[in-house]
């Protein structure tokens, strides 16, 4: 069967992350951890399917306040796939040079900040923009995605340099470069894309890390619990004050 192949090329990955990036990801957490501890963000972007990680981690049960999710909706894949909003329409605006810029004016930035990048294959001109703006305001750029399979690649924007060069600190999602990964019969394409889960993968070794970390410090974090547990009374109010910590941090207040 080739959910079986699929299933080992997956645990393939998972087992290299673990091989070669706990350091990397305890380096990641670390800044993170010292953001979120000093009462600033830690903003989260990516386009496609590396949008995917965002929505994953923040605001869903088990995450905490302290990640602000940078989701542009034309560059998600939310969108028809034909039509307004269609997928040709969204491969031009990834590439598009500047748009990274705009979407940076639509929010709040502190120089102790982090943005946490997303990208596959660190060439498109959007996921530049963001980082180049973010480093010139003085934020620590962490890139995460398959930055070894990546080398050599040439980056589609005019500031000559891929998104792994530009990072501060680089994960490697360690999915391969073509990301599918299930030879089908009959056909040139491969099927089985492995490249969300290893995001999936290190965005949950790392935040578990970073709550680790602060949890160390003694630093309280507001966790979205489960409000669907019987007998448990007071997950809605817990939820209630972990959304109330986000509005205030949100309003700068």
């Amino acid at each position: 069967m080739l959910a079986k192949q699929w299933l080992e090329n997956a645990r393939n990955v998972m087992s290299k992350i673990e091989d070669t990036q706990m350091e990397s990801i305890e380096q990641a957490a670390t800044i993170m951890a010292d953001s979120i501890e000093k009462g600033k963000w830690v903003h989260t972007f990516g386009c496609g399917h590396a949008t995917l990680p965002i929505e994953e981690m923040y605001p869903r049960i088990g995450g905490f306040v302290g990640f602000h999710p940078m989701v542009e909706l034309p560059l998600t894949f939310f969108t028809n796939i034909t039509g307004q909003m269609g997928v040709e329409q969204f491969i031009f605006l990834e590439r598009a040079e500047g748009y990274g810029r705009e979407i940076m004016k639509g929010h709040n930035f502190d120089k102790e900040d982090t943005m946490w990048l997303f990208s596959h294959t660190g060439v498109n001109a959007v996921n530049i923009d963001i980082a180049l703006e973010s480093k010139e305001k003085g934020m620590k750029v962490i890139v995460f995605g398959s930055a070894a399979e990546a080398k050599g690649k040439t980056t589609k924007h005019s500031c000559g340099k891929t998104l792994f060069e530009l990072a501060d600190l680089v994960v490697d999602s360690c999915a391969p470069s073509e990301d599918a990964s299930v030879p089908l019969k009959n056909h040139m394409d491969k099927i089985g894309p492995v490249s969300t889960m290893a995001f999936i993968t290190t965005v949950w070794m790392t935040v578990t890390t970073v709550a680790e970390i602060l949890a160390d410090r003694d630093v309280k974090l507001y966790i979205h619990p489960s409000h669907n547990i019987p007998g448990d009374s007071t997950s809605k109010q817990r939820l209630a004050d972990a959304l109330k910590e986000y509005k205030r941090k949100i309003a700068g207040v």
